[in-house]
């Protein structure tokens, strides 16, 4: 184990699903080291890999960093088949019966909520999987169901009435207890903490530790969202934003979201002039290493709460543009609306810019 990884404590078992959540492990376990509470045998990070290729491309290089600091990594073909699940959690269960701690990314995936089942872990804590943790939190603590902000609202499909055991006992497994531990390791505000769930803050520290500081170019750049491919904004206004917002702060680079569609890309690129940047790591660590722009422009996303906390100590101004309610589908969440203003309005250190004009 290298000097910078330390120890994670009684064996340590985590499961990520995206590179984000791997980052946030990382920083999860030196923010550990650092406040000593962190005794005993290493980490194991598993990777429950999805399918698509760019975040695969991610995974491969956030893991190579998670070797670099000493922690060994389980590659997962989760998905690769029907018969994959059955493969993955057979393989995996001696381990979380073993396992002292669990940390996990995305409390509201299935698969960990499938997993959360086999394990009897004295301690859980689920690191920043973007803006969902604000969300998972608040049902935590109000005892709610746990589904995803963009879905909430909406009536539960027949895989969700199959699912609901399952996700009811992870929702327990994820309440203290007499025998149980929970920590949030989060940068999002988190107003609701439920009685007993320890909160620590991410404030990036491994991230500035490793990267940087970045040489800054003079234009702005523009940060990508999925909100249109999730359903929430329709994308001829979404494009039509993206184009008067570049216009407006003289942006010429757009960074892609991972989950964005190579067509929507493609017709961004041909509509606005804009320089498609699909990173091959977190926004966070692209940024952190640069070069970047001295102005960051973001639509409401985790990375208007997490990029001024990796760009501490630069010159560099975070600028997120509201979500004008025109913007959204017929099919959005009823919640929409309320949790991206909300994600907008508890982000720190950011400059605050009114929605633009909408076709």
């Amino acid at each position: 184990m290298s000097p910078r990884a330390g120890s994670t404590g009684p064996h340590t078992l985590a499961f990520v699903e995206s590179p984000v959540q791997l980052l946030n492990v990382l920083e999860w376990a030196h923010t550990s080291v650092h406040h000593g509470t962190a005794p005993g045998a290493g980490l194991t990070l598993v990777v429950l890999s999805p399918n698509d290729p760019m975040t695969r491309g991610q995974l491969r290089r956030m893991a190579e960093l998670a070797r670099d600091e000493g922690h060994q990594v389980r590659w997962e073909e989760a998905r690769g088949g029907t018969t994959a699940p059955f493969h993955t959690i057979g393989g995996l269960a001696p381990l979380l019966r073993r396992a002292r701690r669990i940390v996990m990314g995305d409390p509201f995936s299935r698969y960990v909520q499938l997993l959360l089942t086999i394990t009897r872990a004295p301690d859980l804590v689920v690191v920043d999987d973007g803006t969902a943790t604000m969300e998972f939190v608040a049902q935590l603590a109000r005892g709610e169901r746990l589904v995803r902000w963009h879905r909430k609202g909406g009536r539960p499909g027949p895989r969700d009435l199959v699912f609901a055991p399952v996700s009811s006992l992870a929702r327990r497994r994820l309440t203290p207890g007499e025998h149980r531990t929970v920590e949030v390791f989060s940068s999002m505000p988190i107003d609701e903490t439920p009685i007993g769930v320890r909160v620590t803050a991410n404030d990036f520290s491994w991230t500035r530790a490793r990267f940087g500081p970045p040489r800054l170019t003079k234009g702005a750049d523009l940060v990508g969202t999925s909100l249109v491919e999730t359903g929430v904004v329709d994308g001829d206004r979404y494009l039509e934003a993206v184009r008067t917002l570049a216009k407006a702060h003289g942006a010429t680079r757009y960074f892609a979201h991972r989950r964005e569609s190579a067509e929507k890309l493609h017709r961004l690129a041909a509509e606005t002039g804009l320089e498609i940047v699909r990173p091959d790591l977190p926004l966070e660590l692209i940024a952190r290493r640069g070069p970047i722009g001295r102005t960051i422009l973001s639509f409401p996303s985790t990375v208007v709460h997490t990029l001024p906390l990796a760009l501490a100590g630069t010159e560099v101004r975070v600028a997120v543009c509201d979500i004008d309610p025109a913007w959204l589908t017929e099919n959005a969440s009823p919640r929409a609306q309320g949790f991206l203003s909300g994600v907008t309005g508890t982000a720190r250190d950011v400059h605050r810019l009114s929605a633009v004009a909408a076709v």
